[in-house]
């Protein structure tokens, strides 16, 4: 003998709103502006003022690693004496740290 079950047929659901949809994609967004963005942003801010803040008689360090003092300030670059009777031209986005005076 067979038993003949009856299940009620699956209801057509409704598509889930594109909030719902949504919601992942703008989380990870939120999650990259204040991780990733946000910080990168700053520091940069911070770098760009203290190159524009360098001025003659500053220690500084290039990116290269270079170490000289400021001896002269242009519009995109600096002369650096890394010693006696040794200057360089080196442009102002080269520069990694400026200590200050001594």
């Amino acid at each position: 003998m067979h038993t003949l079950l009856l299940l009620p047929l699956p209801q057509a659901s409704e598509p889930p709103s594109m909030l719902v949809t949504m919601l992942p994609l703008l989380l990870i967004f939120i999650v990259f502006y204040f991780f990733i963005i946000r910080p990168q942003k700053k520091r940069e801010d911070k770098r760009k003022s203290m190159i524009e803040a360098a001025k003659k008689g500053d220690k500084i360090v290039t990116a290269g690693g270079v170490h000289g003092t400021i001896t002269q300030v242009d519009d995109t670059s600096v002369l650096l004496q890394v010693d006696t009777n040794v200057k360089l031209r080196v442009d102002k986005n080269a520069i990694a740290n400026v200590s200050g005076k001594d």
